[in-house]
């Protein structure tokens, strides 16, 4: 298959590829298994995604990128290579050039430490863009205006807000706060309300069936298995949806005062912009229930969900590679080796 251009978003949670005339090609886990004995990458996405929790002492699974940028250089290489291979195979005649989302806040050797392994994992060229402009392109909003355009990214490390005009941002606030923190905060809260430890993957389940970010009226509840502390034994739990939103709590308001600051920040032309267009909410963190809902109150700014929230950064990507000449010379940062 012949593919010169390709599209990747890194995220902490998911990494997508983007391939033009195609779409989104791949969606899997961040997640890559090592065998600690010969340093060896046994298996990455999904299939890695499956040993998380579960290993021997000799495997390791982790997640090679941490809030949005690189943890472990030579493991996040390797991941970028086989989904690099997965799109056009280990044998080419080409390498393809590869567009990279990264975080607004990101400093020049995170940046270049992530060109540098998308370059190493085998492509011609790679080109960063910030994370809330592909949101943004991906979820339709017209960034080249004169207008203010609020975008909330919320990922699976990281929340990012800015306010975009020009094509460019004018105001942004980025906290490390995302799906993995309220995945966490749920499993601490089990721990310390009912003595049952549960597990990364059981926290995130629990979140997607019956999480909501603010209380509803008809509790929805859940059985969750995890260990009792006391006695060590596994032991069953019922937790209702009401509890999810009290764990979840503090980081939820992490992300609020967030979206207020840029607020608060914003040009007052652009204000009326925003009152008038409302805020849009894109990535994995915006399928959380009612999410939308806890920053309209909490802002008085309408806010309204994506058409396809995960896939708004990837779908980016894509349209950046559809006009990469034209985009190369406005928001994109170019490093060619």
């Amino acid at each position: 298959m012949f593919v010169n251009r390709i599209g990747i978003d890194l995220g902490t949670a998911n990494i997508l590829v983007f391939v033009p005339k195609k779409g989104v090609v791949i969606n899997e886990p961040s997640v890559v298994a090592v065998s600690l004995d010969d340093n060896k990458i046994l298996a990455v996405g999904s299939e890695a995604k499956e040993m998380l929790g579960k290993t021997p002492e000799n495997i390791f699974a982790s997640r090679p990128v941490k809030n949005g940028v690189i943890a472990d250089y030579r493991i996040t290489e390797a991941m970028i290579r086989y989904f690099i291979n997965k799109v056009s195979g280990r044998v080419r005649l080409f390498k393809p050039e590869v567009i990279i989302s990264v975080p607004a806040g990101i400093t020049s050797t995170e940046r270049r430490a992530v060109i540098d392994a998308t370059i190493q994992a085998g492509a011609k060229s790679a080109y960063v863009v910030k994370e809330p402009i592909l949101a943004a392109i991906g979820a339709g909003i017209p960034i080249n205006t004169p207008s203010g355009n609020m975008i909330i990214d919320v990922g699976g490390g990281t929340s990012e807000v800015a306010i975009i005009s020009l094509g460019g941002i004018v105001a942004f606030s980025s906290v490390r706060v995302g799906g993995d923190r309220l995945d966490q905060a749920i499993s601490e809260y089990i721990k310390k309300k009912h003595s049952v430890a549960v597990g990364e993957r059981n926290s995130e389940e629990i979140k997607i069936k019956i999480g909501s970010a603010t209380l509803i009226s008809e509790d929805v509840f859940i059985e969750v298995r995890g260990r009792d502390l006391v006695t060590g034994l596994p032991k069953t739990i019922k937790i209702g949806s009401n509890e999810i939103t009290e764990a979840m709590q503090d980081e939820l308001a992490e992300i609020v005062r967030a979206v207020k600051n840029v607020l608060q920040n914003t040009p007052p032309e652009l204000s009326s912009d925003v009152i008038d267009r409302g805020m849009v909410l894109s990535g994995g963190g915006a399928l959380l229930r009612n999410l939308d809902k806890l920053i309209s109150q909490a802002t008085g700014v309408p806010c309204y969900v994506a058409d396809d929230p995960l896939l708004c950064v990837a779908k980016g990507t894509g349209a950046i590679l559809n006009n990469l000449d034209m985009y190369k010379r406005s928001v994109i940062s170019k490093n060619r080796k």
